[in-house]
């Protein structure tokens, strides 16, 4: 499946995207920002994305927003817990930095249950 990431570390991203493409999926784009993350979620082909919550201090929302409006699941991958996420995606996955490829795949399959 073609992926979007989200993430501002750019270690972070690298490791993800390995993660990604170890499970068979393409990582379409890596978005480290909000402003390009926002563009890239309204726009892009992708069946699902993963969204680091905190993006050089802005909380990533809004692209969540837009993938949840074009019907797009996406998992958030965040430090912060559940705490972290906005009252109205707490009923999304999240995935704890850090996280094991393993809890990756079975986040994404959850997504496609």
């Amino acid at each position: 499946m073609r992926a979007l990431l989200v993430e501002d570390e750019v270690l972070i991203a690298l490791l993800i995207e390995d993660m990604l493409r170890e499970l068979g999926h393409e990582v379409v784009v890596t978005a480290t920002g909000l402003a390009e993350a926002i563009d890239y979620a309204g726009r892009i082909a992708v069946d699902f994305a993963v969204l680091d919550v905190n993006l050089h201090g802005q909380n990533s929302a809004p692209v969540a927003e837009r993938l949840k409006a074009r019907g797009i699941p996406f998992v958030f991958a965040t430090g912060y817990g559940r705490d972290g996420i906005e009252p109205a995606f707490r009923d999304r996955m999240v995935l704890t930095k850090p996280f094991a490829r393993l809890d990756l795949a079975a986040a994404i399959e959850r997504q496609f249950q």
